[in-house]
């Protein structure tokens, strides 16, 4: 059996936020969001987590964290770089966005040969989250009827932050909790006791429920994903590069859906009761902190955190 990894998916800036936010403290210690995520998944059994991150930022990535937790979790780096793209590919003239979260991870591709799971840098995902992602993870290596893949889902209204919207993507399962899609919905905001989102700039507004199960890009995978990232690139490229050169994106969940689509692959989706919180936006850094000391308050973490495992 080989054991699962955790990939951190933090190239991007947080373009809302302004500055790299990955790597702002959230709490006095300087422990910043990625810490917690880290020290839930080493709790869990992971024993390497892989950062996905730009090039330029390496410097800061080893000092704010990479360094420091080598102790504790064997550390790689890989690289999302603008021009690695197939034979025949090349960047157009003046972009200058990443390729997208399914870009992302297929930059992983000579550092991972066996099951792992994604999360993003910025988000707090909660211990019992990567408890489930390990626990399946391990469970789950036999692949002869198809790919068996994995998906933490959150209560909609666990994810949401009172300043300003967020993009969710509202999960469509089965009776037997299987993945069937997810809609994709990028202005989200609190309206009332419920939330609702729109599609037209807010000229209309459409109700989501409270209990809507949502991703925040936490997916667990076999090797098998790589494969399938890397052989759909090309397509994606052709497709899209004539249309939208400068922004086109090849996201990780699309992929998925195309694997659910042609029956190659079934997604369980796992929920979460746990709530997340993450820095979208300035304003939210001092609810973070608060609800962070909070849980050291209750004994969900120490109070010097890695000094203390």
């Amino acid at each position: 059996m080989k054991k699962p990894v955790l990939v951190v998916m933090a190239a991007g800036m947080g373009s809302r936020y302004g500055g790299l936010k990955q790597i702002d403290p959230i709490d006095g210690d300087g422990h910043i969001i990625m810490d917690f995520s880290i020290f839930d998944a080493v709790r869990a059994g992971f024993e390497k987590v892989v950062f996905i991150i730009k090039r330029e930022n390496e410097l800061a990535f080893r000092e704010a964290i990479g360094d420091r937790l080598g102790k504790y979790v064997k550390v790689a780096y890989v690289f999302q770089e603008l021009d690695n793209l197939p034979e025949g590919y090349s960047v157009p003239e003046g972009r200058v966005k990443p390729w997208g979260t399914g870009h992302a991870v297929l930059s992983c591709i000579d550092e991972i040969d066996g099951p792992f799971a994604v999360i993003n840098a910025d988000d707090y995902y909660g211990v019992h989250a990567f408890r489930m992602a390990y626990d399946f993870l391990t469970e789950n290596q036999n692949e002869k009827d198809g790919y068996r893949y994995m998906m933490v889902g959150y209560r909609l209204e666990n994810t949401l932050t009172e300043n300003g919207h967020v993009a969710r993507g509202v999960c469509v399962t089965d009776e037997e909790g299987h993945l069937v899609k997810i809609n994709e919905r990028t202005h989200i905001e609190k309206r009332g006791e419920g939330a609702a989102y729109t599609e037209d700039d807010g000229a209309t507004w459409t109700a989501l429920s409270a209990d809507s199960t949502v991703s925040m890009n936490m997916w667990g995978f076999s090797a098998s994903i790589l494969t399938e990232l890397k052989n759909r690139f090309s397509e994606f490229l052709d497709r899209n590069l004539s249309e939208n050169p400068l922004k086109c994106e090849y996201f990780l969940p699309f992929v998925v859906d195309e694997l659910l689509q042609e029956k190659k692959a079934t997604v369980k989706v796992l929920k979460s009761e746990d709530k997340w919180y993450g820095v979208t936006y300035k304003e939210d850094k001092p609810m973070v902190m608060d609800a962070v000391q909070k849980m050291k308050d209750q004994g969900l973490y120490p109070q010097k955190l890695w000094e203390e495992k």
